[in-house]
């Protein structure tokens, strides 16, 4: 997974998370100030519908008042012409102001009616009578009137109120099927003679259900014209109670939907707790944003409900539109912000893309190769630090291949040097054999004096040196084959300190075995193997001329078998521990080695796969550690 695609990737789901949180908080919050206006809208409606419901009820008051002037009207209840009275309630119920209108007397009793010929009954239970008994001024509001009140006033005024109750789910639930009695925006105006003096109660009223003058009046009033697709913006409902009997919400097949009812929830706030109400609102078969509030009677007793809706869909089209645009507006940024990204990332990007060529190229071998520019910033650090590196392993590179031509060159001369030393030796071994058989054979002579015999010893003594430099030849040029069996490391180990503790030089030296009795065999060749343990353990020997400790343990490890030889002498120097296993390298005297022993030890046992190894500390001795593969390990 590249750089470029992990970045990119984590910007995009920044960008993305970040724009679509914003959208939804925003959207959100756009849906819940628009709901508001909408509903502080409705609201102004919901005033502005009540404002004309009572200006409604003050017109019927008004014309009452302006009837109880009549003076016929006056001269009539004065004279107690019954006929007179009802010739003239008939022509003011003609006027269309009012379904019924009839004269009481200042009691309360029902004197005359216009639509019927009943009289006689007591309405000084009415609010409005009671109010203009005690007040003797006009009175007006919203009442309810029973069936068989409504039959008094007129027989057709019964059949208009009575509804069919039709089911209604959100409703609560009744056993109510028929309503009968009715809700009347009615007054009462107080009749008064020359002097003054209360003479009749002049009562009429408009009958609500199934009147729908009003509720369009009011329609028209506060939504003038609103039209959506058809359909009216705004409706007025008022109910009777729960039951909704006058109204411009219709139906499916276009009637107007009396005899529904209020929802549960509406009639918990507005009748039971006398709040209003307002939310979006199913109204019959549409959704509106709606308000209600309760209608009083002059008891301020609740017996009604005024509604106002607006059709929710115009608005939610608006809000439809607002939404698109914003998520338009959102998209656009995004993608633009998208698209700056990428091309941040490309110039962000483009020095990495520089590295990774001139790495390449450094991997393909052109050392040469420079990333070449310097971006301000990080990135130019970055580039000059990669060419400082390059320009570091060019160096290097020139200095191994320079130490590496050395060493091939002085490889090549200690191979010349091993073959001339392998030819030397073989050419002066046997002159020597023989000047040591004949001076042996002169030394056999009786007639010798000291001083020749003396000499002979010493060229016995110097040719003997002689050979074993010889030897020494031989082995560096490994010319001796070996032989390699499986053995067990501690038997050569045991075996080597028998014969080095018979040794004169190993008399003041304290030899310790600490060998580890769980070791694997070796496939190795047994004389090299002791050759090696002699030479190091001759080399510690001479390292303590004074006397001292010599230590030979072995362990196994990691599939090798590990032997060290640790002395307790002078140690060697830091200087002079890199060339100890160089040929004819020595630090001891002249005629007391060759400066093969390490040598010839080191490719012994690099010819068997295994190491050695040395580390020392100046005066305090050192430790040789040779290790080799176990049998059942590939070296």
């Amino acid at each position: 997974m590249s750089l470029r695609f992990k970045l990119t990737t984590v910007a995009v789901a920044v960008i993305v998370v970040a724009n679509s949180l914003l959208s939804f908080l925003a959207l959100r919050y756009l849906g819940h100030i628009w709901l508001n206006e909408v509903q502080t809208r409705v609201q102004r409606n919901l005033n502005s519908a009540r404002g004309a419901y009572q200006k409604h009820i003050e017109l019927i008051v008004a014309s009452l008042q302006a009837a109880a002037l009549d003076q016929t009207l006056i001269a009539a209840v004065g004279r107690g012409d019954r006929a007179e009275l009802k010739q003239t309630l008939q022509a003011f119920h003609a006027t269309g102001k009012m379904d019924f209108v009839g004269v009481l007397d200042p009691m309360g009793q029902v004197v005359c009616r216009a639509g019927s010929e009943q009289r006689g009954d007591d309405l000084s239970a009415d609010p409005l009578v009671a109010q203009v008994i005690d007040t003797r001024t006009p009175a007006g509001g919203t009442v309810i009137l029973s069936q068989q009140r409504l039959s008094a006033e007129g027989p057709e005024l019964a059949g208009q109120a009575r509804f069919e109750v039709i089911p209604t789910p959100a409703a609560r639930p009744t056993d109510d099927r028929i309503r009968t009695d009715g809700m009347v925006l009615a007054g009462a105006a107080p009749v008064t003679d020359r002097e003054g003096e209360s003479v009749a109660i002049l009562y009429g009223g408009k009958l609500l259900n199934r009147r729908y003058e009003l509720v369009d009046a009011i329609k028209r009033e506060v939504f003038p014209g609103e039209i959506y697709q058809g359909k009216d913006i705004g409706t007025v409902t008022i109910f009777q109670e729960d039951l909704r009997i006058s109204t411009n919400v219709t139906m499916a097949d276009g009637e107007r939907a009396v005899g529904t009812r209020l929802s549960r929830a509406v009639c918990e706030a507005v009748l039971d707790r006398g709040q209003t109400w307002a939310a979006p609102a199913f109204v019959v078969n549409d959704w509106y944003i709606t308000a209600y509030e309760p209608i009083r009677d002059p008891t301020d007793r609740i017996i009604g409900v005024l509604y106002v809706g607006l059709l929710q869909a115009p608005f939610t089209s608006q809000l439809n539109v607002i939404r698109a645009v914003f998520l338009a507006i959102v998209g656009v940024a995004t993608l633009t912000s998208l698209a700056l990204l990428v091309l941040a990332t490309e110039l962000v990007l483009r020095p990495i893309h520089s590295v990774v060529r001139m790495a390449h190229k450094v991997i393909g071998g052109d050392l040469s190769a420079r990333v070449g520019i310097r971006p301000p910033g990080e990135m130019g650090t970055l580039c000059r630090a990669v060419d400082s590196m390059a320009q570091a392993v060019a160096e290097r590179e020139e200095l191994l291949a320079l130490a590496t031509r050395q060493q091939i060159g002085r490889s090549e001369q200690l191979a010349a040097v091993g073959r001339l030393a392998a030819g030397v030796a073989h050419e002066i071994n046997n002159p020597l054999t023989g000047v040591l058989a004949f001076a042996d054979m002169l030394r056999e002579k009786e007639n010798m004096d000291e001083q020749d015999r003396q000499d002979l010893d010493l060229i016995v003594r110097e040719t003997k040196r002689a050979r074993e430099i010889v030897r020494g030849l031989l082995e560096f040029a490994r010319e001796t084959p070996s032989a390699k069996t499986l053995l067990n490391v501690n038997d050569v180990v045991r075996q080597t300190t028998r014969l080095l503790g018979k040794r004169e030089a190993f008399q003041n030296t304290f030899i310790v075995e600490d060998l580890s009795e769980d070791l694997p065999p070796v496939n190795a060749d047994k004389n090299q193997i002791q050759q090696v343990l002699v030479n190091l353990a001759l080399n510690g020997c001479e390292a303590m001329p004074e006397g001292g400790t010599l230590m030979i343990s072995s362990r196994y490890e990691h599939g090798r078998v590990v032997v060290k030889v640790t002395d307790t002498g002078c140690g060697i120097q830091k200087a002079h521990l890199d060339q100890v296993f160089e040929p004819f390298f020595t630090t001891k005297p002249v005629g007391k080695g060759t400066g093969l022993g390490l040598s010839v030890s080191y490719g012994i046992l690099r010819q068997h796969g295994g190491t050695l190894e040395v580390e020392s500390e100046e005066g305090k001795g050192c430790t040789f550690t040779m290790t080799l593969p176990s049998a059942g390990t590939t070296s």
